[in-house]
C-alpha cells in the first residue's frame, strides 16, 4: 500500500483537481483512485482534507438521457408530495416535518 502525496492548501501542482473542479470542467474521476490529498490546517482541530484526482485520467461526464431525466423528475416529484394529504406541496418537504407545512401545523392553517 503506497501513501498518497499530501499538499498544503493552494499548493497542489497542476494536473490535479477535486471532484467539484473536475465537474466544473465537464469531467468525472472515471474509476481512477485518489491520486493525492490536499490539507488545509485549522487551529485546535484536525485539518480539512480534499482528495485530488488526475485530470489527464478523467473521463467526460455521461450525458443525461431522456430516461434519466424522467427518473430525476419522478424522484423530485416524490420529494414534493405530502404523505399525509397526497398533494404536491410545490416545494421539497422538509425531513424534519415529514409532511407539508399545512399538515404539520393544522391549527395555523385552519380557515
Amino acid at each position: 500500500m503506497s501513501t498518497l502525496p499530501v499538499y498544503r492548501w493552494r499548493m497542489a501542482p497542476d494536473g490535479y483537481a477535486t471532484r467539484r473542479q473536475l465537474r466544473a470542467r465537464g469531467l468525472r474521476p472515471g474509476g481512477q483512485d485518489v491520486a493525492a490529498q490536499l490539507e488545509r490546517p485549522r487551529r485546535r482541530r484536525a485539518p480539512l482534507v480534499a482528495y485530488l484526482y488526475r485530470i489527464d485520467l478523467a473521463k467526460p461526464v455521461r450525458p443525461m438521457t431522456p430516461a434519466r431525466w424522467a427518473a430525476l423528475a419522478k424522484a423530485n416529484a416524490a420529494r414534493r408530495t405530502c404523505p399525509a394529504c397526497g398533494r404536491d406541496a410545490g416545494y421539497v418537504i422538509p425531513v424534519s416535518l415529514g409532511t407539508c407545512v399545512p399538515c404539520a401545523y393544522p391549527e395555523q392553517y385552519a380557515a
